[in-house]
């Protein structure tokens, strides 16, 4: 196309060069023409690794959204700067993709919020598991009603031993909290948006920080460093909705449990069920036929889930194709601001339960 999608990225990390800028690089109507980081080889390096042969970086975001031919801002930097980022890029007449969590607090992801309807501009949060071959299917499952009215669900992100040592993600201050909001956010997302079910009546929370002292940990990415990991370890949710629905929501970096399972979700309906405990493209649909228990595993191998062929295309390129094309097309956004506030909503409840020793109702 003559007219591309000018996209400025903010934050140059792991998860911009892991995940957003490659698959936007891949992406044939989009170009990245400026980089942005508070650590400049950063913001070099991502600008000549993606750029166009002209794109520029910089160390403030602000000089970025001065940019008037940039359409799109990814803001990939640590949870606290989330909403002031965001805030002031659909301000700047720039749509938004911002990683998760939407933002620290409640307050800062409602501002978010607010900015995008009084700007017009689009706010979409990266919650990439939704994209998942095994999601999109279930996703049709439920709505083509095969689990009927579904009361109980499970979102699990736990991880036997793999804490995340590096940036700021052990810093409760910058980030607002430990895997609750780090990958617990993911499998509440995941599992509220199979039930189409967003309005929260009541949270009580626990969070622990049982192992984070420990040394000769055996984490996947070497020995944490206990003096400046601030956060919990686990945290755990019991949430009640408006409609009587339960979840129970898990979340770990580190605990003793043998079969570790992330972002995954389990489903239960009065027709039937479905869960993904057994990992990703793992699913089994459970019901009773003919007067006998069943079990049903759909295949993952290839084709048959909407666009996704099951051989190539990851989860996070569709979420940035989605993304672009909502921009292009003037559509809605993959995964809407107004759902991902709730994600928000009830993670700050878990925490002021945890902290309170009192459910929080909503």
């Amino acid at each position: 196309m003559a007219n591309k999608v000018k996209v400025g990225i903010i934050g140059c990390g792991g998860i911009a060069h892991g995940k957003h800028m490659r698959f936007l690089s891949q992406i044939d109507e989009v170009e990245m023409v400026a980089f942005c980081d508070i650590v400049e080889e950063k913001a070099e390096k991502a600008c000549d690794a993606f750029g166009t042969i002209d794109a520029t970086f910089c160390t403030d975001y602000k000089e970025l959204l001065k940019n008037p031919d940039i359409v799109a801002v990814y803001v990939l930097t640590p949870n606290w700067n989330h909403a002031e980022i965001s805030i002031a890029a659909m301000e700047a007449g720039k749509h938004v993709m911002c990683e998760k969590p939407m933002a620290k607090t409640y307050k800062e992801a409602k501002a978010m919020l607010d900015t995008s309807l009084s700007t017009g501009m689009k706010l979409t949060i990266g919650y990439q598991q939704r994209w998942r071959p095994d999601s999109l299917y279930l996703k049709e499952v439920v709505e083509n009603g095969e689990l009927g009215d579904i009361y109980y669900a499970r979102a699990v992100a736990l991880r036997r031993r793999a804490v995340p040592t590096w940036g700021v993600f052990l810093d409760e201050e910058k980030q607002g909290g430990g895997p609750l909001i780090d990958i617990g956010t993911h499998a509440l997302d995941l599992t509220l948006w199979m039930m189409n079910n967003y309005k929260p009546k009541m949270v009580v929370g626990t969070k622990y920080r049982k192992l984070a002292d420990q040394t000769r940990t055996a984490n996947a990415w070497g020995d944490w460093d206990p003096s400046i990991f601030t956060t919990e370890d686990s945290a755990f949710g019991f949430i009640v909705m408006e409609n009587g629905a339960t979840i129970v929501l898990e979340s770990s970096w580190a605990i003793n449990i043998a079969d570790a399972k992330e972002a995954v979700c389990l489903l239960a309906g009065d027709k039937a069920g479905a869960d993904m405990l057994r990992g990703e493209n793992k699913l089994r649909i459970n019901s009773v036929k003919n007067g006998r228990q069943t079990v049903e595993e759909p295949s993952f191998d290839a084709g048959g889930v909407a666009f996704f062929d099951g051989s190539g295309n990851d989860c996070s390129e569709l979420e940035a194709r989605a993304f672009i094309n909502a921009i292009i097309n003037d559509t809605e956004p993959p995964t809407r601001a107004d759902q991902a506030i709730v994600v928000t909503q009830i993670l700050e409840a878990i925490y002021e339960s945890s902290k309170t020793g009192q459910p929080v109702y909503l």
